[in-house]
Parts: structure tokens; C-alpha cells; sequence
């Protein structure tokens, strides 16, 4: 199985979000699946489950953007690897609930490539910090990346966001995911200083070697 993988560098994210909305209507049977691999621009998203109050400090300057994903509200800007993923889940044999649970684990495998620990919370999608040596309690369960999902005619676009070195005082203005003092980190602070080139092109393989058939 083959991707065309598309390196989009720093985007506007409401320019990016109208192209993947038509590249999933446009696509048939024939269409290649393709991963779209970016950084955005400053930008509040909100999900279909979201609730506005969570931006309990809205910014003049970075805008909120309504979304048709799943999940609550998030932040997005540069330093964050983002990638979406616009698949044919049919043709690739995945339900949803198991593209979340091989995108998490890329996630959770490229960490650990950087000596980061991470887990899964039940009942909270992303991925979190796990106890480890080297880290101190405060970032403990602190959220490190995020999913977020649409499917359409069966297939999937959105994906996921991976902090790198990203503006963590963005994150203060909100409830991360709608969960009131959550807190959230990223690879930089955790003492990770590969560039995000090279994170990015590790969770690339990563992902695409947990979209293969099993």
C-alpha cells in the first residue's frame, strides 16, 4: 500500500481544512490515499463535541475556527507537527477505532525513540506523558499530542498534532480537550532538542508503518 506523502510547511489552517474537505468529496476509488505532513499558523479549533467556553481566553490574535472533527478544542501553531491523514479506510481494511488506536501508537513509538515515555488515557484521546526517570512529577500525565477524526464515504481526514516545540502559553487559554486543568507539554521542554525535521519524518515512518495490513 502506497501514500503520496505531501510536505506543506507552514500553513493557514482554513485554507488547509477547505482542501481536505474537497479532496475527500472529489476522491473515488481510484484516488491515492495521501498524508499531508505541515505546521499551521496560530489557531484555536473547535469540534463538533466542543464547547466555545473552553476558550475561557480568547486572543485577538489567533483565531477560532468551528471544525467538523470529532474532539474538543486544541491549539495549532508553529512548532506542532501536524499531519492528516486522508485514507480510503475501507480499502485499507481499518474501522475507525482502530486507525485511533495505530495512530497512538505511532505516536507513543516515535517518542520513545527520543526517550520519552507516553501512554494512552482511557476515555480521553491523545497521547499523554507517562512516570519515567528524568521527568518530574508536574508533567506527569501532561498532554503531549492530540487526535482529532472525520470520516466521510468511509473515508478519514483530520489527524493528529504532535508538540515539539510549541507555544505552551496558547494552550493556557484554553481547556485543553474541554478538560479544565489539563496540562500540556511538549518534546522541547522534556528536554528533546532534535529539530522537528527530524521528529517529523520519524512519526512519518512510524505512521506508515502502522497503516500497512497487518
Amino acid at each position: 500500500m502506497s501514500f503520496l506523502v505531501k510536505q506543506l510547511g507552514l500553513v493557514d489552517y482554513a485554507s488547509t481544512y477547505e482542501a481536505m474537505q474537497v479532496f475527500t468529496k472529489d476522491r473515488n476509488s481510484q484516488t491515492l490515499d495521501e498524508i499531508w505532513v505541515l505546521e499551521h499558523l496560530p489557531v484555536f479549533t473547535l469540534g463538533l463535541a466542543g464547547d466555545a467556553s473552553n476558550l475561557h481566553s480568547p486572543s485577538s490574535q489567533i483565531p477560532l475556527v468551528q471544525v467538523d472533527r470529532g474532539g474538543e478544542i486544541t491549539y495549532h501553531g508553529p512548532g506542532q507537527i501536524v499531519i492528516y491523514l486522508l485514507l480510503d479506510l475501507k480499502r485499507l481494511g481499518i474501522f475507525v477505532k482502530e486507525l485511533v488506536s495505530r495512530i497512538e501508537q505511532a505516536l507513543i513509538d516515535t517518542l520513545a525513540d527520543f526517550g520519552i515515555a507516553a501512554e494512552r488515557h482511557a476515555g480521553a484521546p491523545g497521547i499523554y506523558v507517562a512516570e519515567q526517570a528524568g521527568v518530574t512529577q508536574e508533567w506527569v500525565g501532561a498532554k503531549i499530542a492530540a487526535l482529532g477524526l472525520k470520516v466521510s464515504k468511509s473515508c478519514s481526514y483530520h489527524g493528529l498534532a504532535l508538540n515539539v516545540a510549541t507555544d505552551l502559553e496558547a494552550f493556557k487559554r484554553i481547556h485543553p480537550c474541554g478538560y479544565e486543568g489539563l496540562k500540556t507539554i511538549d518534546m522541547q521542554t522534556l528536554g528533546i532538542k532534535d529539530n522537528i525535521e527530524t521528529i517529523s519524518q520519524r512519526l512519518l515512518e512510524h505512521l506508515q508503518k502502522q497503516l500497512m495490513p497487518s
